[in-house]
């Protein structure tokens, strides 16, 4: 069942798993090159998701997951029908802010804590196809997958909500080292230093998405949802708070299993 499908996005749910959904980038002639169009679809994407879902998997046509923005932004003409790079440089700060902040929310929504989101990731994934990738709590990749961070060696910075899950992901250094040089980053390079979770031939990738999906759905869903708001938040909490936060989820989690919750 098709739920959305507009500006190179589609997001399909099967009536047979109701609690899978499939976000597609489906302009794959042009490597799935995004645009703010794109990300208006995929912030619509989140919105649209029905409660049943627990999964989403997100994947791209043709040949490359995303080669990242498409370069017709950079030109004088722009992208039809949306703002030009240029046009956004002469904006006040407050303009700018705004304008990017609303192309940052088509990259935040994957991480709620009622879903859990699986970037299937083979060709590139360039600048804003890495950050898209970045997005998801989970990420398997072909073998042939190469990553790159561009927006440095472009003057800009990765400005789509990519930089904290690099950092959390592969550590500070590693992640300035990513982004400043702007070099690709191969997929064994990539499973070794903790930036995606499973390596896997090229033919192989539907059937391992496939596995790990059904992993995730075993457990209950009440339980997936607190243990994973437990390992999101310990960012900002120290040990003897993470361990109050354990002591009263687990509370919550007894009292349900014996019909005891509100």
């Amino acid at each position: 069942m098709t739920l959305l499908e507009t500006n190179g996005v589609r997001l399909t749910a099967d009536g047979d798993a109701p609690e899978i959904a499939t976000v597609t980038l489906t302009d794959g002639a042009r490597h799935n090159a995004q645009t703010p169009g794109t990300w208006r679809a995929l912030a619509e994407a989140g919105r649209l998701l029905p409660g049943s879902v627990r999964v989403v998997v997100l994947r791209g046509e043709g040949p490359s997951f995303s080669a990242g923005l498409d370069r017709r932004a950079f030109t004088p003409e722009g992208i039809p029908g949306e703002l030009s790079t240029l046009e956004l440089a002469h904006r006040d700060d407050a303009g700018i802010d705004a304008a990017i902040a609303s192309y940052q929310e088509a990259f935040t929504w994957w991480r709620r804590n009622d879903l859990i989101s699986v970037a299937a990731v083979h060709g590139h994934a360039i600048g804003a196809g890495f950050q898209l990738a970045l997005a998801c709590d989970l990420r398997i990749c072909a073998r042939g997958v190469r990553f790159a961070m561009a927006e440095t060696s472009l003057g800009l910075v990765p400005d789509l909500a990519g930089t904290k899950p690099l950092v959390d992901a592969v550590g500070y250094a590693r992640a300035l080292e990513i982004c400043v040089t702007g070099r690709k980053v191969g997929a064994e390079e990539a499973e070794r230093i903790g930036l995606v979770n499973l390596v896997v031939p090229d033919a192989d990738l539907d059937g391992a998405v496939a596995d790990l999906t059904a992993a995730l759905l075993a457990a209950p869903r009440d339980a997936v949802i607190e243990t994973k708001a437990l390992l999101r938040g310990t960012a900002g909490r120290d040990h003897d708070e993470q361990r109050a936060a354990e002591r009263a989820a687990q509370a919550r989690r007894l009292r349900d299993l014996v019909g005891l919750s509100d």
